[in-house]
C-alpha cells in the first residue's frame, strides 16, 4: 500500500518490515493484522488491515461496514510502544537495540545541519538502530 500523509510518502513495498501482529483469520469480522515498518529515513509507520468489526473497518453507507486498511505514521516512541505490546523481546531489540536497565538516559538537544541529520538517519537505518543508539555507538567506539 502507498499513501501520502502530511506531504510524506509511505510505501509498504519499499519500507523495511519490522514485525507483525495478527488476530484471528480473514473470515472473522474482528480480524486484525498490523505490521510495523521503518522507512529508509528512519521513520516508522503502521500498516493495518482488518475486518468489518475491527478498528480498520470502513463505512459503506446504510449502516453497512466492510473491512479496510490504513497507514498510520508513528513517532519513535509510538513505534516502541506498539512493539512492546505486540512483539517479543528479541524482535523488539532487533529493531530498537538492546535494552539495558542499568544505564540512565537523558534527552539532549543539538543543532545539526539537515545534511548531517539525513546522514545519521540513513546510517542508523542501515544498521537497524535508532538515531540515538547509532550516535551513542559512534561515541563509545
Amino acid at each position: 500500500m502507498k499513501k501520502i500523509i502530511n506531504g510524506k510518502r509511505y510505501d509498504t513495498d519499499s519500507a523495511k518490515e519490522c514485525g507483525s501482529y495478527y488476530y484471528s483469520n480473514r473470515r472473522d469480522f474482528h480480524y486484525l493484522e498490523e505490521t510495523l515498518y521503518q522507512k529508509r529515513t528512519g521513520e516508522f509507520f503502521l500498516h493495518g488491515v482488518g475486518g468489518p468489526a475491527s478498528k480498520y473497518a470502513e463505512y459503506d453507507g446504510n449502516n453497512s461496514w466492510s473491512g479496510g486498511e490504513k497507514i498510520i505514521p508513528l513517532s519513535l516512541e509510538g513505534a516502541q510502544k506498539w512493539a512492546e505490546e505486540n512483539l517479543d523481546a528479541d524482535e523488539y531489540e532487533s529493531i530498537f537495540g538492546e535494552v539495558t536497565e542499568e544505564e540512565e538516559k537523558r534527552t539532549v538537544t543539538f543543532s545539526l545541519s539537515e545534511d548531517v541529520i539525513k546522514k545519521i538517519r540513513m546510517q542508523a537505518s542501515e544498521k537497524g538502530l535508532t538515531m540515538s543508539a547509532y550516535v551513542e555507538s559512534l561515541v563509545k567506539g
